[in-house]
């Protein structure tokens, strides 16, 4: 699933090409993404100008002139936004089309169908952004805001930093690479850290983002080319992916366990469960 780099790459691909355009018409062209979509309410969005392209943890949100309307975009589990001359074909996963005035098309393809859009009021936002916690990025979000808010909690703190209603953003990779930067073991209760564990922490948690947005921001091609990549890049991983081979500090090899439910990647040495 992309995850907070990768929609912010998308984001900046797509922002140029699309604020200051005029929306024509919007089309689903299946019945069904995550949910029902219905081409006659997407279309309350024709008529109005793209004023700024924003993101909200994996979410993204076309603002448009009109502050009662905005359109609410999740790429799911393989969903990808392309800028396109809209009399080009349709490729097979094209399902949702945003034609601007200027003879572009804003395209969702999204093979997997785990996407969602979605015309909503942005000053009263639907529940899934509503709930949404504190921007990693922010300066908001620091040392004292995460060890606040682990006190008293005994999930895992790599549950508890993928929870969207704590800190929004961040998913398995780049929990997984945040922790082992950390030196925490993925699997240690949240309330467990001291203040200067939770200050290690978030400072990992922002700069493997920031690094992971610079890489993007390098090896991203074309948002505008139909044959361009997809919007996502390879970053530079340390442990995500690598179980059994040596740890890049110790030569340990890396060890694997399944937390929350999802795949977790660490080293035993340096990564000590206390």
């Amino acid at each position: 699933m992309p995850e907070l780099p990768e929609v912010e790459t998308t984001r900046r691909g797509i922002a140029p090409h699309i604020e200051g355009q005029r929306v024509h018409v919007i089309r689903a062209r299946v019945a069904k993404l995550r949910q029902t979509l219905d081409s006659a309410t997407l279309d309350r969005l024709a008529g109005c100008v793209i004023n700024h392209v924003a993101r909200r943890g994996k979410h993204l949100i076309l603002h448009s002139d009109d502050p009662h309307r905005a359109l609410h975009i999740h790429l799911g589990m393989s969903g990808a936004l392309r800028i396109i001359a809209a009399d080009s074909p349709l490729k097979k996963h094209d399902h949702v089309t945003i034609t601007l005035e200027n003879g572009q098309e804003l395209r969702l393809h999204d093979p997997r169908r785990f996407g969602h859009v979605a015309v909503i009021n942005p000053l009263q936002p639907p529940p899934a952004l509503a709930a949404l916690g504190v921007e990693p990025l922010d300066d908001t979000f620091n040392a004292a805001r995460l060890y606040a808010q682990t006190r008293g909690k005994t999930a895992a703190i790599k549950t508890h930093i993928m929870d969207q209603r704590h800190i929004v953003g961040v998913g398995n990779i780049y929990a997984t690479e945040a922790l082992y930067a950390s030196g925490i073991h993925p699997a240690r209760r949240a309330t467990s850290l001291d203040e200067a564990e939770c200050a290690t922490l978030a400072a990992a948690i922002k700069r493997v983002l920031q690094e992971a947005i610079a890489q993007g921001g390098t090896t991203l091609r074309d948002f505008s080319q139909p044959d361009g990549t997809s919007g996502y890049f390879a970053v530079n991983l340390a442990v995500y992916g690598k179980s059994g081979e040596p740890c890049p500090r110790c030569g340990t090899p890396l060890a694997h366990a399944t937390i929350g439910g999802r795949s977790s990647v660490y080293c035993p040495k340096c990564q000590p469960l206390l």
